[in-house]
């Protein structure tokens, strides 16, 4: 790409990310009926984007983090979730919702609307999993600095570039309206910080997910009380 072309992209992401920060409080969800402790398939009201799923989307044990990519608290659970989604991908599913905690966390909506386009074009995890490990790169970034960072690790996860541009561009209205749909639900079931997690509908404390050991426990409780046959190497007691 010319240093023109990176310069007009970097304005356009500016805007675009600007644009999802302010509409997000003029697209209001009902999400009264909705049964957020299943893996929700994609419908209008999440503009179209199902549940992101790691793992086995039809496991009776689903461990779903509300989280904010900008969020100390979520970068610092992230290896756990992510070592235990692998570990145990043929027994779990795993969601993750956006609840971008945006009064304390400025470019968190930024960060979640970048690895929902890397998602539409079918790396959402390689994205998730980039933003998370490089949060301290973009935290504090300016808005033209982290649309520049972000489409870098776009390219770092595998996404083509024309098509996260185009994403971005021709897809923002659909972005905008699952991350509201996801803190729709967070709201729904009370999370008021991140990371909020629930396995099989329980919030879990600090506590149950502050250590892999802890959590792995918490896990492998769910999976015997559902009558499922752990397959992963070596689980802890």
């Amino acid at each position: 790409m010319s240093t023109k072309a990176w310069i007009i992209f970097a304005a356009v992401c500016v805007v675009l990310f600007g644009g999802l920060v302010v509409w997000s409080s003029r697209d209001n969800i009902d999400v009264s009926n909705v049964k957020e402790n299943k893996v929700l398939a994609a419908t209008e009201n999440s503009g179209n984007i199902a549940d992101h799923v790691y793992g086995n989307k039809e496991s009776k044990v689903i461990l779903v983090e509300y989280g904010d990519f900008q969020c100390p608290g979520c970068g610092a659970a992230h290896p756990t979730l992510k070592a235990l989604s692998e570990k145990y991908e043929n027994e779990l599913a795993f969601v993750f919702r956006n609840f971008p905690l945006t009064t304390i966390h400025p470019n968190a909506r930024a960060a979640a609307a970048a690895v929902e386009a890397a998602g539409i074009n079918g790396k959402y995890w390689e994205m998730h999993n980039l933003v998370f490990e490089r949060q301290s790169t973009w935290s504090d970034a300016s808005a033209s600095e982290r649309a520049d960072l972000f489409k870098q690790f776009a390219v770092d996860a595998g996404v083509n570039v024309e098509a996260y541009e185009k994403t971005l561009t021709d897809e923002s209205a659909r972005i905008n309206r699952k991350i509201n749909f996801d803190l729709a639900l967070g709201r729904k079931i009370g999370a008021n910080s991140t990371p909020t997690i629930l396995l099989n509908g329980e919030m879990l404390e600090q506590a149950d997910f502050g250590s892999e050991e802890a959590l792995e426990k918490k896990l492998l409780e769910a999976f015997e009380k559902n009558g499922i046959t752990v397959s992963a190497e070596d689980p802890k007691e």
